[in-house]
C-alpha cells in the first residue's frame, strides 16, 4: 500500500509505556542516543552501511514445501493481515479450517481482479473453486451473519455450494448474545473491555456453563424451543434490561425453523472430516482469528477474546492430534495495532499516530473503529514465538512504513527502578509501569509497493527486516508490501 500523502512522524514523537490509561510518558530515543538492548547498549543506526544479508533468493517454492497440515496464527492483537495469506497458500492446500472465534474475525481478501471481501465466519480459502471450507466447533457461529457472508459471496460469483461445512459441534451465537454483549460493556461503565458487540464472549460464556446450543440441536427442532427459552431466561434474569418474553421465543423458534432448513446440507461432523483428510493425506491450512495477545489465557487479561487463538486452540476447535500439525506461520505487522480497550506498551499518541492510522487504514474490518497504532513491540512477538513455535514469520504492510525518516523497535521492557523485564508480563500493574527500550533503523524514503523479489527491497528495508528476524530468532518468510494478491514478497 502506498500511503496517499507523506507520512511524517514528530521527531521526538510521546509514547504509552504500557497503561491502559491515556495519559503522557517517556519519549523514544534520538537518533544517536544508544539504547541497552539484553543487557548491552547497541548505538542505534544512522545510516544504511550495516552490513546486510546477501540471501536474497526468490522462493517460490516456500508454499509447496509446507507440511501437511500448516496453520496461519496473528501475532499481535489482531488485524495483521492473516486473511491474504491464508487467500493466496489456500491455492495449495486442499482445505482450510477456522478453529475458534466468530464474526469478531474480520478478514479482508482480494480475488484476481482486485475486488475486496470482507469475510468474518467463512474461511479465507474460499475464493479458490477447489478448496473446501471448514467451520470447526471450536468455532461460534452467528447464522444470519453466515448466511449473509454466503449470499454475498454468491452474488459476486463465488459458489458455496458444497464448499463450506459447519460443524455439528459448534456453538450458536443468537442476537440476543449481541444484546447481553452491549449490556455487559455499558455495565462495566469506564472499566470496559473494548468487544466487538458481537455477542462472542456471551456465547462462550453460555458453552462453559453448559446451557449453550449447539449447532447440531437444529436437527432436533422438539427441544430446541425449551433449551432456547432457559438461555433466554437467564439472560433475563442477570440483566435488569433485557426484556424477554412468549413473543420473543415464538419469533426466534421459528426463525431458526427456516436457519435449520437452509443450514442443513452445511451441517457435518468435521472432527471426522478432517481426521479422515489427514489420512487421506490432503493438505489442510488453519485459519486463526484474533491473535496470541487477546488469547484467553496469554494475552491482556482481561482485555482479551473469549477463545484461544494460539496454537493450542488449532487441537482443541477442530478435533486433530498435536502431532499431526506442522509448519506454523505467525503474522505480524511491521509496527502494531490493536483495537479497543487495554495495555499497548508501544502505543504512539497525537498526530504520529494519527498519520501511522491513516495511512495504514487502520480501521476495524468488523466494526469500522479505528485502531490505535504504535511501534513494532518485539518483546511481545517473541513471546508469541515462544508460545505457538511458529516456523517462519509473514511481515505485514511494510509499505505504510515506507516515508518514514526512521523506524522504531521496541526492544526491551524496564521496570521504573530499571530492572529489566525478561518477557511480556502478565500483570497489568507491571504493564501499565514499565518503559519501553527502542532501537532505531533508518527509514527507506521509497515507494516499495511494487517490489516483489527480496533483492530488489532498498538496503535499509532489508536491514529492518533482518534486524527483526535477529531479534525474534524466527525467519520471515512472507513480506507484505500492499493488500493484492500479488503484493507478497517471497524471502
Amino acid at each position: 500500500m502506498n500511503p496517499s500523502s507523506a507520512l511524517r512522524l514528530d521527531q521526538n514523537p510521546v509514547f504509552f509505556t504500557g497503561s491502559t490509561h491515556y495519559k503522557l510518558h517517556t519519549r523514544a530515543p534520538p537518533l544517536c542516543r544508544p539504547s541497552r538492548v539484553s543487557g548491552t547498549f547497541r548505538k542505534t543506526f544512522q545510516c544504511c552501511s550495516v552490513a546486510v544479508s546477501e540471501k536474497t533468493r526468490e522462493s517460490p517454492s516456500r508454499i509447496g514445501e509446507l507440511s501437511q497440515v500448516s496453520g496461519v496464527l496473528g501475532c499481535q492483537w489482531g488485524d495483521e493481515g492473516k486473511g491474504k495469506l491464508v487467500d493466496i497458500l489456500a491455492q495449495h492446500f486442499d482445505v482450510v479450517a477456522r478453529c475458534q472465534g466468530g464474526a469478531n474475525a474480520g478478514h479482508t481478501i482480494y480475488n484476481s481482479e482486485g475486488k475486496k471481501f470482507a469475510l468474518h465466519l467463512v474461511p479465507s480459502g474460499i475464493l479458490n473453486e477447489e478448496t473446501l471450507c471448514v467451520i470447526g466447533n471450536g468455532v461460534v457461529v452467528h447464522l444470519p451473519g453466515l448466511f449473509g457472508e454466503i449470499d454475498g459471496l454468491e452474488s459476486n460469483g463465488v459458489s458455496c455450494k458444497g464448499r463450506i461445512l459447519v460443524s455439528d459441534r459448534a456453538h450458536l451465537l443468537f442476537d440476543f448474545h449481541q444484546e447481553v454483549d452491549g449490556l455487559r460493556e455499558a455495565e462495566l461503565a469506564k472499566s470496559f473491555i473494548g468487544t466487538t458487540k458481537r455477542g462472542i464472549g456471551p456465547c462462550y460464556s453460555s458453552k462453559v456453563i453448559r446451557n449453550g446450543i449447539r449447532v447440531g440441536d437444529l436437527r432436533h427442532m422438539d427441544t430446541f424451543p425449551q433449551k432456547l427459552e432457559i438461555l433466554l431466561l437467564d439472560a433475563a434474569s442477570r440483566f435488569k434490561d433485557f426484556h424477554y418474553g412468549p413473543e420473543m421465543l415464538r419469533n426466534e423458534v421459528e426463525k431458526y425453523k427456516r436457519f435449520a432448513e437452509r443450514l442443513e446440507p452445511f451441517i457435518a461432523d468435521t472432527v471426522l472430516v478432517m481426521n479422515e483428510s489427514i489420512s487421506q493425506k490432503k493438505k489442510v491450512l488453519v485459519e486463526g482469528g484474533q491473535a496470541t495477545m487477546l488469547d484467553i489465557d496469554f494475552g491482556t487479561y482481561p482485555f482479551v477474546t473469549s477463545s484461544s487463538p494460539s496454537a493450542g486452540g488449532i487441537c482443541t476447535g477442530l478435533g486433530i492430534a498435536p502431532r499431526v500439525i506442522g509448519d506454523l506461520i505467525g503474522v505480524v505487522k511491521a509496527y502494531t495495532t490493536r483495537v479497543g480497550s487495554g495495555p499497548f506498551p508501544t502505543e504512539i499518541l497525537g498526530q504520529g499516530g494519527d498519520l501511522l492510522r491513516f495511512a495504514g487504514q487502520e480501521f476495524g474490518t468488523t466494526t469500522g473503529r479505528p485502531r490505535r497504532c504504535g511501534w513494532l513491540d518485539v518483546v511481545a512477538l517473541k513471546y508469541s514465538c515462544d508460545i505457538n513455535g511458529f516456523s517462519a514469520l509473514n511481515l505485514t504492510k511494510l509499505d505504510v512504513l515506507s516515508d518514514l525518516p526512521e523506524i522504531q523497535l521496541g526492544v526491551a521492557y524496564k521496570d521504573v527502578d530499571g530492572t529489566p523485564i525478561k518477557s511480556f508480563p502478565g500483570d497489568l500493574r507491571v504493564l501499565e509501569r514499565l518503559k519501553v527500550e527502542y532501537e532505531v533503523l533508518p527509514g527507506w524514503k521509497t515507494d516499495i509497493s511494487s517490489v516483489r523479489n527480496y533483492a530488489d527491497l532498498p538496503v535499509a528495508a532489508r536491514r529492518c527486516v533482518e534486524r527483526i528476524e535477529e531479534l525474534v530468532g524466527v525467519p520471515i518468510h512472507y513480506i507484505g508490501v500492499g493488500p493484492g494478491r500479488d503484493a507478497l514478497i517471497m524471502k
